[in-house]
Formats: structure tokens, C-alpha cells, sequence
């Protein structure tokens, strides 16, 4: 875990300041599990296992705390906080609404050749990664599919929104895959809002996202099923330093 994690420091952007590449390193291990529900963590160990400060390590902290993916408790410690239900289904409602707004801007807008290409070269990409298995790429093009789509339509603000605060769902979308929902079918729905988009059918594009949005109304019992330890109220895991 701390080689994975190390791996994960040495490819964030050096230009940044140290706070910022530990909120993002420590921001994907939550998401990616490296880092799993209810653990606890270490502000020295972290410190030490990037060769800097406990400063910048306390203040990734407090905005990991604000994203809802750690909570600090004073005296007591810092934990990786388990998957709340309440909090994914709030932040599925607030990127439903935002990315079905920006879908049927797009449709209206006659997005150019050029974006419609990119979108589509990005679905042929996910599918690649199909026969490889490589979920970790295909979390990452996912995400390169709905930013490329925000972005285009001129809605970075939205963009960040949903960034802020999509932390937990980003957690329950990554278990699924790629049992509970398979990137065949993923990169399907994305072909299908691609296609409605080309041929500005608003109606279509709409109801193509909406159908996207909620496949993790479906994966979300399983998950619950499967990983009761990693849920808020569903199991209860002992907590272990990194």
C-alpha cells in the first residue's frame, strides 16, 4: 500500500504546492481504496512516507474533512470516514441535475465536429480497456468523458461543483466496477449521450444521461451487500493505522 502510494506522489504535478499533492494523493487512495473506510491515519507516518512537513499533511486533512472523506476528531485522531448512503444518493441528485443540464445545453448548442470527435475517441478508449481489465484507466477516461462534456459547453463552474461534491459517490462508482456495473455497459450509455448530442435530440440526450446518473441506484444495494464493512451503519471494521 505505502509503494502504491508513494507511485501515486510521484506522478502528481510537481508545479503544485505540497498541500495540494497530498489532497489529491490522498483524495484517489480514499477513492481507490488504498486508503479503506475507517481506517485511521497517521499525520506522522503520511509526513514521513512523503518527506515533508506535518503542516501541509494537517491541511490536506481539514479539506479532506470538508469533502466528507475523513473526519478529524480532536485528541482522538484522523479516520477515513465510511461510505454514507445519505451522502452518495445527495451527491447522485446534484450531479444528475447538473450533468443532465449540461447534456441538453450541448444537444441545443450544435456541439462542434471537433468535441464530438474527442468524446467519441475517449468511449473507443475506455473500451479498450475491456479485454485488459484496467479498471483504474477506465475510472480515469470515465472521468476525462464527463469533464470534456462539462467543459465544451462553457460550464467549468458546474464542473467543479460536481467535483466537490461527488467524493463519496466517487467511492461506491469505483467498486462497481467492474462487477456490479460492467464498462461494456458504462461506455454504452456514454455512446448513447454522444449520439443524441450529434443529433441534437434533446429528449433523447436527456433521458440517455438521466439513465446514466442513476445506474448506481442499482449497484448500490450490492455494494452495501458485499462490502458492509466500508458503509456508514452496515458493518463495523476495526480501525488500523497506515
Amino acid at each position: 500500500m505505502k509503494m502504491n502510494l508513494q507511485a501515486m506522489w510521484q506522478r502528481t504535478n510537481s508545479d503544485l504546492s505540497v498541500r495540494q499533492r497530498l489532497n489529491d494523493v490522498l483524495r484517489q487512495a480514499i477513492i481507490r481504496m488504498e486508503l479503506a473506510p475507517g481506517q485511521a491515519l497517521s499525520e506522522k507516518e503520511i509526513a514521513d512516507l512523503f518527506a515533508v512537513s506535518r503542516q501541509p499533511v494537517r491541511e490536506a486533512f481539514i479539506r479532506l474533512s470538508e469533502s466528507g472523506l475523513v473526519e478529524v476528531r480532536p485528541q482522538r485522531g484522523t479516520y477515513v470516514v465510511r461510505i454514507s448512503r445519505q451522502a452518495v444518493l445527495e451527491a447522485r441528485f446534484i450531479r444528475e441535475s447538473l450533468e443532465v443540464a449540461i447534456t441538453l445545453e450541448a444537444a441545443k448548442s450544435s456541439m462542434p465536429s471537433s468535441v464530438l470527435m474527442e468524446l467519441n475517441e475517449l468511449i473507443e478508449r475506455q473500451r479498450s480497456c475491456i479485454e485488459r481489465q484496467d479498471h483504474d484507466r477506465f475510472f480515469f477516461l470515465d472521468e476525462m468523458f464527463h469533464r470534456t462534456l462539462a467543459l465544451s459547453t462553457g460550464q467549468a463552474m458546474a464542473w467543479k461543483v460536481i467535483e466537490d461534491v461527488k467524493a463519496q459517490l466517487d467511492r461506491v462508482r469505483y467498486l462497481s466496477i467492474p462487477d456490479s456495473t460492467p464498462i461494456p455497459k458504462l461506455a454504452d450509455q456514454h455512446q448513447a449521450i454522444v449520439d443524441a448530442i450529434s443529433a441534437s435530440d434533446t429528449e433523447a440526450a436527456e433521458q440517455a444521461m438521466i439513465h446514466h446518473q442513476r445506474e448506481i441506484l442499482h449497484s448500490l444495494p450490492e455494494l452495501e451487500r458485499r462490502f458492509p464493512e466500508m458503509f456508514e451503519n452496515v458493518g463495523v471494521g476495526t480501525p488500523r493505522y497506515l
